[in-house]
């Protein structure tokens, strides 16, 4: 049997809503040295996999109370048999038949160590689903390399800084194996992705954000779901970062005005997208509440 040049790996849990669109699109890839899929299942309870049966995946599974992101794309990285890893989230869709090695193009010509790709709403999403990931850098358009300069540690950066720095996004990412075996993920509760762009840029090499390999992934967040997100978010950023993203109860008020504000703008450029305006300052109280609450001590 041919050992295949990229392995593509997937964490999966109840996804057999997510793989059944996500499979076919990852089988009409067009890949130099062809690829295999392998998936790592947290004791689904529904149809997952059969799906990945249907598929051909080679899969294994483990316990759900096993599961943490570092540990399970370790494991996933040492089941592949490619040269190259493709980590993807279950609930990611990669845009185009030319995905994959659009993402791997850069750890083969330029010397770049890890890349991820750029996030983009569904068609389907609402306005207001879209337009939080439309302003977040995760859908920045425009490609960038990412290393230390001669004479710079992360430590010594401003932390918003580093925490720009070390934006690395396991949604869609790729490495080679080398890589993988060199730095493997750390097992941390979250934020396993940017702690091993740390290390990477630490150790003086070199990342990349490849706009041009694009996955359709957002999430719809109620009040409730985007308070607890958004306070993750903030308690990670404060606790390795050293950034607070909302220091004061001022800073929630500006906030929520700010948000509000780009909302309704973005829902003008729309049609028909004002049917949300009404559920905007829940979502946005939300939001901004669980960054001050992640934000403090």
């Amino acid at each position: 049997m041919q050992v295949p040049r990229v392995s593509i790996l997937i964490p999966t849990m109840n996804g057999e809503k997510d793989l059944a669109r996500l499979l076919p699109a990852l089988k009409a890839q067009r890949v130099v040295g062809g690829f295999e899929i392998v998936a790592l299942d947290s004791e689904s309870d529904d149809s997952t996999r059969e799906r990945l049966q249907e598929f051909d995946v080679r899969y294994e599974s483990i316990p759900r109370s096993e599961f943490q992101h570092g540990s399970a794309r370790n494991r996933l990285g040492s089941m592949a048999r490619g040269e190259f890893l493709v980590f993807l989230s279950q609930d990611a869709l990669p845009v185009g038949t030319q995905f994959v090695e659009t993402l791997t193009a850069p750890l083969q010509t330029m010397g770049i160590t890890g890349t991820w790709a750029r996030n983009l709403p569904h068609p389907t999403d609402d306005a207001l689903t879209a337009r939080s990931l439309l302003s977040s850098g995760e859908s920045d358009p425009t490609s960038r390399r990412v290393k230390l300069g001669p004479g710079e540690c992360l430590a010594d950066l401003s932390p918003l800084d580093r925490m720009l720095r070390t934006r690395f996004n396991n949604v869609a990412s790729a490495m080679s194996r080398e890589s993988l075996e060199r730095f493997p993920f750390p097992e941390v509760a979250f934020g396993e992705d940017s702690a091993w762009a740390a290390r990477v840029l630490g150790a003086g090499l070199e990342l990349m954000y490849v706009a041009e390999a694009e996955v359709l992934h957002a999430h719809r967040y109620g009040p409730r779901s985007a308070f607890k997100r958004y306070e993750q978010d903030a308690r990670f950023m404060r606790e390795v970062h050293g950034w607070v993203a909302r220091p004061h109860f001022l800073s929630v008020l500006k906030g929520v005005a700010f948000e509000l504000r780009e909302d309704w703008r973005f829902l003008r450029q729309r049609d028909g997208a004002w049917s949300q305006a009404l559920r905007a300052p829940f979502l946005r109280v939300g939001q901004v509440l669980g960054q001050w609450r992640g934000s403090r001590r």
